[in-house]
């Protein structure tokens, strides 16, 4: 799993504990990071005065940030100067650093660097760091009018009381709040603090007060709780349910089967079923039946909705999947109780969200194992989690980076056994050819794939190898019997590749203090953190003599080829991203069409044959009489210029209607398209 949803404490942030800097004491906080009921790292905060030093360190599925800070304060707690090395999540090298003076401030970052003038108490966001600094910025927040505070580079930080609560019984009860932390990412964080005002953890986060590890449970519980309500709350804000027939006028059906559109039409939704498909009538402006909901698409483009076949699910997600017209999902790897929460919250209609097909995450032991789903420390554990998995419904099993490739075909078989697929990585120490022989339906990431030509035996992917390994494909030859004879066995036995192209451009090819080009149609648009996440380096350039920038902008272009190959050869191609934010779905379209996949076959991929793979292609995947009413109206025609596909204008699942604008709104995104006229019945 490759996910850039960022985890809480891989947040970029760091800092000290406040009150008059004169008045504080030599203290140290201790905190431990936790994923999957593991620890996977450590945060020590060394408070001393006006100043703090904090070491903090994440190693989880091989990578993790490294970090040593130093912060100075004011006297109102305030961060004057911020100092951090170390290294990113996948090893890039860390220098940033912040100081301010009178009412100057400068900073520097992997990121940007800047130097403005400042005036009252903003706070700067550090590019790299750990979580310490959210505590300070609670603290801060508190003490200003309305809760809100400017934010260095820019943006606004704002703070809302969620709960209050004690933890524990007896002499080691502790009264905590939670916070709602928002304005600065894409997601607010939630933030614990004790009843001094210190900083006790990250709710759902992963980070919390050491010798409390046996109270996470009870916390990621009041973490789906929390999350749950205000997910049931925006459900609430913005789902459009209409009891009428929904008249959709003025639009051109994209059809899947000529990868075309065809004249204006309108398309009749009635409940959660599209019950006509007509021609538009010869007077536009003509009035609707009475008792019918009238929605003017003046001219864009209707098609079925957008699938992303490698997801990771979260209530975040959902509405920004649902904000960028993709109504199913492939869930790939999660915690399996909070998966098996949301998908009853949207069968219950609770929720707002895409349609979720539930894959089972099932690793190996080892010192490199993902906390994800469940680790087998045995054989016949994994036999056990796979009957757990397809006892719930699960569709397909996962296997990771740890699994033992001689168990891989037992474990298949099993899977096979219960009605179940089987996707993943391929695992350490073994190849794509073998997987695939041994019962894989479809390799997950075409990096995992291509390693398999390029690395030697004995080569180690549970590292960040996965990633950087790639740099050598600039010398792939394409034309080899180990590369053919791998591509016609998928060809021939019906295998498939869930591609998540767009992640390997963003890993290998973005680099500090630059906008990517795939990152630049929504870098405006959303808050400043995550502007600045994206505009760092993942790989580290020249750590060995292959591992160049050139190396990696040819490598990449290898990438595109093995995409153009495969589709040549009709193995299917299973658009993903590995992301979230659902502008990453776009990109991977836009990659495809980068490759040299026509536009059409490309939002073929996407739908119909995406529903075709989950055998649920007589309900879904095109716009016909009968079929579920999954739909998305787009601004433009993205079967001539791919890009239009990001001015979504409308997305319906089940005959439910969802204006991305206003998402994007709730989400504090700026949006990218105004949604269409909307007449009611009469």
């Amino acid at each position: 799993m490759m996910t850039f949803a960022r985890p809480l404490f891989l947040v970029g942030l760091v800092t000290v504990i406040l009150a008059g800097a004169s008045a504080v004491q030599a203290a140290t906080h201790r905190f431990v990071a936790m994923a999957g009921g593991e620890k996977v790292g450590h945060l020590l905060a060394e408070v001393d005065g006006a100043t703090t030093r904090v070491d903090f360190a994440i190693d989880n599925n091989g990578r993790g940030p490294k970090a040593r800070e130093t912060i100075i304060v004011d006297r109102a707690g305030v961060p004057i100067q911020v100092d951090i090395e170390g290294s990113s999540l996948f090893g890039s090298p860390v220098q940033e650093r912040f100081s301010r003076t009178g009412n100057r401030a400068q900073w520097v970052s992997q990121a940007d660097k800047g130097e403005t003038d400042v005036t009252g108490t903003p706070l700067y966001v550090p590019n790299d760091g750990s979580p310490w600094i959210l505590g300070q910025y609670v603290k801060a927040l508190l003490k200003a009018p309305g809760w809100s505070l400017p934010a260095l580079p820019s943006g606004t930080m704002r703070l809302k009381e969620v709960r209050k609560f004690t933890l524990g019984d007896g002499p080691r009860a502790i009264y905590l709040t939670v916070y709602e932390l928002a304005g600065v990412d894409l997601t607010p964080s939630y933030v614990l603090v004790d009843q001094r005002g210190d900083l006790f953890g990250i709710l759902g986060g992963g980070l919390i007060r050491e010798g409390y590890e046996g109270h996470l449970d009870t916390l990621n519980a009041l973490a789906r709780e929390i999350d749950l309500a205000q997910a049931k709350a925006a459900q609430t804000k913005l789902a459009h349910r209409f009891n009428t027939p929904v008249r959709i006028r003025n639009v051109r059906v994209f059809d899947p089967l000529t990868q075309s559109l065809g004249e204006l039409s309108t398309v009749v939704v009635f409940g959660d079923r599209i019950t006509s498909v007509q021609p538009e009538a010869q007077d536009p402006a003509a009035p609707a039946p009475e008792g019918q909901v009238v929605i003017d698409g003046q001219g864009g483009t209707l098609m079925a909705g957008l699938h992303d076949m490698h997801s990771h699910t979260s209530l975040d997600s959902n509405l920004f999947y649902l904000a960028a017209g993709v109504t199913a999902t492939r869930d790939q790897g999660n915690d399996n109780a909070r998966l098996l929460q949301i998908s009853e919250g949207l069968e219950k209609g609770e929720l707002a969200g895409p349609r979720i097909v539930r894959n089972g995450f099932l690793e190996g032991r080892s010192s490199y194992s993902a906390r994800n789903g469940f680790i087998a420390e045995t054989l016949e554990e994994g036999m056990e989690h796979i009957r757990w998995y397809a006892e719930r419904g699960y569709w397909q099993i996962k296997i990771y980076n740890s699994m033992n490739p001689d168990w891989v075909g037992p474990l298949a078989a099993e899977a096979r056994r219960l009605g179940m697929g089987v996707t993943g990585h391929v695992p350490a120490f073994s190849n794509p050819d073998r997987v695939l022989f041994d019962g894989y339906d479809d390799i997950a990431h075409i990096n995992q794939l291509m390693l398999g030509w390029i690395l030697s035996p004995g080569e180690d992917t549970r590292t960040p190898l996965r990633l950087t390994g790639m740099a050598r494909a600039a010398n792939l030859d394409l034309t080899t019997e180990q590369v053919r004879s791998t591509v016609r066995y998928m060809s021939e036995n019906g295998k498939a590749l869930d591609t998540t192209a767009m992640i390997l451009e963003r890993l290998m090819l973005s680099r500090s203090g630059q906008v990517h080009p795939a990152d630049a149609p929504y870098y405006d648009h959303v808050p400043v953190a995550y502007q600045r996440f994206r505009k760092r380096t993942f790989v580290t350039l020249d750590a060995d003599p292959g591992q160049t920038d050139a190396a990696y902008q040819a490598a990449f272009g290898k990438v595109l080829e093995v995409l153009k190959l495969l589709d040549d050869n009709n193995v299917q191609l299973l658009p993903g991203t590995d992301d979230g934010t659902g502008f990453s779905v776009h990109r991977e379209l836009e990659v495809y069409v980068m490759a040299g996949i026509s536009p059409g076959k490309t939002l073929r991929l996407a739908t119909l044959d995406a529903e075709r793979y989950f055998g649920r292609d007589h309900e879904l995947g095109s716009i016909a009489r009968g079929k579920l009413a999954d739909l998305i109206l787009v601004e433009g025609d993205p079967t001539t210029n791919i890009s239009d596909i990001r001015k979504v204008r409308m997305t319906m699942v089940g005959g439910v209607a969802y204006f991305p604008a206003e998402i994007y709104e709730h989400l504090n995104v700026r949006p990218f398209a105004a949604p269409p006229p909307v007449t009611p019945a009469r």
